[in-house]
């Protein structure tokens, strides 16, 4: 695909993501594309984090029911989104936070195991490897050059497979699974599947009642474009009563604001999980972001997700590049990592952020992950900044 066919379409086409990109200050100054990192953050939700500053400087706590109303519209916005239930989201602090919720809240038995991949971020390991003090194995699948191999994961599974844990896609090397296999064959071993949705969620399609998975967590600060400390934990309503509830605390209770009845009533809902006071500022911010996501879609930001690396690849690899990310379309995602053959990625790195291009280091190369407001003015950056790496 040519770059004028991606980039310099009709006018009412461009002008949608030019919209976009009015709405990211940090596109004036920076070729931000490292949004598998730490994404920046929209106009409208810097402004929600400052108005609330304002108003909690000014007036102290006086709009906390204004400011909680507020946020549980991120509730509703993550259900939206992820074609579920407003009472299978939870408001969750972190992607750690879900994963654990999961791992220790779980009815598990001696000799029972969990099934993950050996390249999976530290988050999707730690939690399941801990419960080796109860007798549960934690067995790890090694992918082959990035590329997954659902017949190797399955083999890894047996009668005392009880989770089945995956990035929806790799952050070290951009593999995007396709989840309608995944939870078939979770499911067909009597497993359930838990999903780290960290790097895929808001930009690429998902409805839970079309795929099936069990469970699923993300932070909101990468390409949902929020701050840290925000984030969505689904739990597909049957299993509520599966898991023990961790954290408990006051917002825990079907009367959480009753504090002087002790009474443990916990919530029919997901928000049993929330435990005590959320990060008002944070999910404020959230709120803002998904609202900007909605405006653009989340089919048609992936569509232009996928034309940016696509067109990322062809000039990475004209250069000479070696791109290591598989990018056929079951599998391509918004992550590229690649080569560049006698040259360090920390130097090249380095070079790209002198020269204000925002790159990452992951699985040995070099990682780019452009979002839908990221142009060609962007990548023309990268492949100026990664030229001068050559001098």
């Amino acid at each position: 695909m040519a770059e004028n066919e991606v980039f310099s379409g009709e006018g009412e086409r461009e002008g949608r993501w030019a919209e976009f990109r009015r709405e990211m200050p940090v596109a004036r100054r920076w070729a931000y594309l490292d949004h598998a990192g730490v994404s920046p953050l929209p106009a409208p939700s810097q402004a929600a984090l400052t108005n609330w500053a304002a108003e909690a400087a000014a007036n102290g706590a006086t709009s906390w029911a204004s400011w909680n109303h507020q946020i549980e519209e991120v509730r509703l916005a993550g259900a939206t989104l992820l074609g579920a239930l407003p009472e299978e989201i939870a408001l969750i602090r972190s992607t750690t936070e879900g994963v654990n919720l999961v791992a220790e809240g779980f009815p598990w038995r001696e000799g029972d195991n969990v099934v993950t991949l050996a390249d999976e971020f530290p988050t999707n390991q730690y939690p399941w490897m801990n419960l080796a003090s109860r007798h549960v194995e934690t067995r790890r699948v090694a992918p082959q050059r990035g590329r997954v191999d659902l017949g190797q994961l399955a083999q890894a599974c047996d009668s005392r497979t009880r989770i089945v844990t995956v990035s929806w896609v790799s952050y070290c090397s951009g593999w995007r699974m396709e989840l309608d296999q995944l939870a078939e064959l979770a499911h067909r071993r009597g497993a359930l599947l838990f999903v780290d949705a960290i790097q895929a969620l808001g930009v690429v399609p998902l409805d839970v009642r079309q795929t099936p998975i069990d469970f699923l967590a993300a932070d909101g600060h990468k390409w949902l474009l929020g701050p840290e400390g925000a984030g969505l934990f689904y739990v597909r309503r049957e299993h509520l009563a599966r898991l023990r509830p961790m954290g408990l605390g006051w917002n825990s209770v079907q009367h959480a604001h009753e504090f002087d009845r002790i009474e443990l009533a916990l919530r029919p809902t997901a928000a049993r999980y929330e435990g005590g006071s959320q990060n008002m500022a944070g999910f404020l911010a959230l709120r803002a972001s998904l609202a900007l996501l909605a405006r653009f879609g989340t089919e048609a930001i992936c569509r232009r997700i996928f034309e940016i690396t696509d067109l990322a690849c062809q000039r990475l690899e004209a250069f000479g590049a070696v791109v290591r990310s598989h990018r056929t379309p079951e599998h391509k995602s918004g992550i590229v990592v690649f080569d560049l053959p006698g040259r360090d990625p920390k130097q090249v790195r380095a070079r790209c952020l002198a020269q204000g291009v925002v790159v990452s280091c992951r699985g040995g190369g070099v990682r780019i992950s452009p979002h839908a407001y990221n142009d060609a003015s962007d990548l023309d950056r990268l492949m100026e900044s990664l030229a001068g790496t050559s001098s």
